[in-house]
């Protein structure tokens, strides 16, 4: 019995969660973290998205089955190594897409629609887009993206442009970078059990994905600068740190301090994929990577106390 309801754990893949993270952006970032309504609302949106993406990870599974007993790791997976019956990963999916939506229509309608959209996308991706090369990518990061609109629409507070075109930014980098590390694992293997495993991987190069990577990575810090150079939260008054004889611009533009972390977390992350041949998974790096983990978290701490205490 224990042995099941581990494999059936693994099946939900939680680590996948900290994905849905992303949902307290809007809040966070508009300065209405500690709104108790607000976070309520951004909590009960992370529970949805973190049922979501477990029913769509077992769906996807379901459809990969036979490609994943080829692969050198995924065929480990409690679907296709047999710990968990196909029947019971059906139930599981149909069960969390049916509760997540009801939650979903209680948080916001533009909430319940923005769900509904997700489901659409990651079935279209598992059916259709992960075999079109490029669209594959876009879908991945797409599913990102859904996760930072979704915490705008269910509680009422926008993200700027420079945060949303950063999003994007990330998204892809983030996607490609997965692609890029699926390829390493897999290419002492032919042309054709590449293919067999993932058809669009046989027609990336890795220096076609190394390009696709330094674009949007150079993207995602451009942005990123701009966002906290041109749209800082408003109410910064840091009189209590810096005199008030200083001009503005020292007294206002403090979260360009969190472009540092920033920079040093992309070089990291491109440090994993190219050396470490990691990335297939982005939030296992994370985990596993102490420094990055580090950064991020030094990252969270800058903002936090920016925007909440330091612009108190």
């Amino acid at each position: 019995m224990k042995k099941t309801l581990y494999s059936i754990l693994r099946l939900l893949r939680p680590r996948q969660w900290i994905k849905n993270l992303a949902v307290f952006a809007a809040i966070t970032f508009s300065g209405q973290l500690f709104d108790v309504t607000s976070l309520q609302k951004a909590l009960l949106a992370f529970f949805v998205f973190c049922m979501l993406s477990s029913a769509i990870y077992v769906v996807n599974d379901i459809f990969d089955i036979k490609k994943d007993r080829k692969h050198p790791f995924k065929r480990f997976r409690p679907l296709a190594h047999g710990d968990v019956k196909v029947s019971t990963g059906i139930s599981i999916a149909i069960l969390f897409i049916v509760i997540s939506l009801y939650i979903a229509l209680y948080v916001t309608p533009s909430f319940f629609i923005t769900a509904i959209v997700y489901i659409i996308l990651q079935l279209s991706y598992s059916i259709l887009l992960k075999h079109i090369t490029i669209i594959d990518i876009l879908a991945i990061a797409g599913g990102y993206m859904l996760r930072v609109y979704g915490g705008e629409f269910a509680t009422g507070y926008h993200i700027s442009v420079w945060l949303l075109l950063t999003t994007i930014s990330i998204s892809l980098f983030l996607a490609i970078g997965k692609r890029r590390s699926e390829l390493t694992l897999i290419s002492g293997q032919s042309a054709t059990q590449i293919a067999s495993i993932r058809s669009t991987l046989s027609h990336y190069s890795e220096r076609l994905l190394d390009v696709y990577a330094s674009i949007f990575a150079t993207s995602t810090f451009i942005s990123y600068a701009l966002f906290t150079f041109l749209e800082s939260p408003d109410g910064f008054k840091l009189s209590i740190f810096m005199p008030e004889f200083l001009p503005a611009f020292f007294q206002k533009k403090w979260l360009m301090i969190t472009i540092a972390p920033v920079v040093y977390g992309l070089m990291r992350y491109l440090q994993d994929i190219y050396e470490k041949h990691e990335g297939e998974s982005p939030e296992k790096v994370l985990l596993s990577d102490t420094p990055l983990l580090v950064t991020v978290a030094l990252w969270v701490f800058l903002v936090i106390s920016i925007i909440y205490v330091i612009g108190a």
